[in-house]
Formats: structure tokens, sequence, C-alpha cells
């Protein structure tokens, strides 16, 4: 992770910071021996940061059998045990990238208010940065302005992009943009959906729509369904995650608006419960204020 972004990381996640690393830091300076005083006391704090019960209930288990095994009785020692507790819950395994490498269709999903159309353009912009040929899809086509705003970010990525009429069928952008990725030979398909769960059996149905003419026109790729989460909305945010991995089978996490919010810690929480990825974080609303997610980065930035 490039420096400048390393301190914008740490920037945005200031308010979480305070949240969460202060709330912690009371815990271990209060307490002089491990006990079921202080374990509760930071049980508690990691909850109210946005943790989650689930996830809070493994990083505690998993502190208490590090702590026993490695006979650890000084609070300090046992905060470092705790960091890399929390590190390890949000270890990106070593092939998460290798879709990037490989020709590829990325479906980016979410609900409308997310970023979901901006993530699109900054991943094009992150790909196409790699020397990779970028195509967009615009397979939302329900949304007014919709297409108008992602062509926007195509430009700015400087990324051809493949539309259709407003309130249009997105299999028929998803055909279309299909025989353009073979007659162009691009690398990477980038497809912003419709951002909406009222009806989860609607989106199953279309996915699946999108997902047969893929199968039959370009089996044998590489395939990525990204869920794009505002990180401001803490356990909503989780919430969401759960509905759309009924719907879709989920390879990744695009967390955005991390900068200025206080629940930044919901990324562990999303990660742990659901067993997803973060792949990519953002913390400003620049073409490259979205990053390749690093586990070790975030939680630094978060206590150090």
């Amino acid at each position: 992770m490039a420096n400048g972004f390393f301190s914008k990381l740490q920037q945005g996640l200031s308010k979480t910071r305070d949240n969460i690393a202060r709330g912690i830091d009371n815990v271990f300076s209060g307490f002089s021996k491990i006990d079921d005083d202080f374990y509760e006391e930071l049980e508690e704090t990691l909850i109210m940061g946005d943790i989650g019960v689930n996830t809070t209930t493994r990083i505690m288990e998993n502190l208490k059998e590090q702590v026993k095994k490695n006979h650890v009785s000084d609070t300090a020692e046992c905060k470092e045990l705790l960091i890399e507790s929390i590190k390890e819950q949000m270890k990106t395994d070593e092939h998460a990238y290798d879709f990037e490498d490989t020709k590829s269709v990325v479906f980016v999903i979410g609900v409308n208010g997310v970023g979901k159309t901006t993530s699109v353009g900054k991943l094009a912009s992150i790909f196409k940065n790699r020397g990779k040929k970028v195509l967009i899809a615009a397979a939302d086509t329900y949304r007014a302005a919709a297409t108008e705003q992602l062509r926007e970010w195509a430009d700015r990525a400087g990324c051809p992009i493949i539309t259709g009429r407003e309130g249009g069928d997105p299999a028929s952008v998803i055909y279309d943009a299909v025989g353009a990725f073979k007659a162009r030979d691009c690398d990477i398909l980038i497809v912003d959906t419709a951002g909406r769960l009222h009806n989860k059996k609607n989106l199953m149905e279309e996915l699946a729509k999108m997902n047969r003419i893929i199968d039959k026109e370009l089996s044998n790729i590489c395939r990525e369904n990204f869920i794009v989460l505002d990180g401001t909305t803490g356990q909503n945010a989780l919430m969401q995650a759960k509905e759309f991995g009924e719907a879709a089978d989920l390879t990744g996490i695009v967390l955005t608006k991390l900068d200025g919010t206080a629940k930044g810690g919901i990324a562990v929480a999303i990660v742990s419960e659901l067993n997803i990825p973060v792949k990519y974080i953002g913390v400003g609303e620049g073409i490259d204020d979205l990053e390749r997610f690093n586990s070790d980065d975030f939680v630094k930035a978060l206590f150090e």
C-alpha cells in the first residue's frame, strides 16, 4: 500500500481509532492483571466499537487461548496478542487478486448510495493502471442518470463503456458487452448492476440471466462478485452483505467511505462473520482513493 494512501487511511480511520483504540487502551491501562473483569471490559469495548457480538466472541476466545498457551500475565503483551488476533481475522488470501491477471468478469453489487458506481470507475482505473484492457457494462438500467454517472467515471478512468436504454433489460447490455469484450480482446469486464434489494428474487433472477449469457459466451472465464458496502453504516452494512450473499455468491468486499466514520470496526465483523474478504478499500472521493486491502496496514492504522 502506497505511503500516501496509508496516511489517508490513518486519517480516515481516526474517528474509528478514537472509538475503538482509545477504549481498548483504557481497558489495558485500567487493569494490572488479566482476569475475568479485564476480559469482560475488553469484550464490551470491542462490541461497542462495531466489531459485533459474534466476531468479538471469536476474537476473545482466540485471545484467551493465546494468553493461556503463552503464559501471558502482562496486559501490554496481551494487547499485542489482541492486535494479532484481529489481523488474523482480516487476512486476505494470497490468491485474492489472481483474477486481475487473467481474463475475468467482475460484477459489482450493492444498494444505491453506497458508492457502487464510483467504485466501478475506481476499479476500472486500478486495473487500467496495471496495464489491463478494461471494458465497463452499465447494467443498472433502472436508476435514472445511473448510466450518465457511470459514463463520467469511465471517461475519467479512460475506459470504454457499453450502455443500454433506460429501463431496458440489463441482460441485453451484458449481451452487447460480451460481444464487445470478445471483439476488442479485453482483459476485464466490470458490470455495474442495479442497486436494489427490495425484491431479492428479482435480483437473483437478473444476476442468473446475466450469468447465463457469460457462461455461454465466455465460458472458462474467471468470475468475481463484489459487494460495495458503505463503512459509515456500521451494522447495517453487515446486514446488506448477508442479504446479498443469499442472492449471489460473493467473492469480495469493496469498503467505501471509511474516511470520517467512527464505524470502521465493522470491516472486522463483516470479514469474520461472512468469511468474505475485503479486497478494496476507499478513503476519499478521488479516482485514486481506492486501493487493494492490506490487513496489516488496516489494523496498524486502527491501533497505532
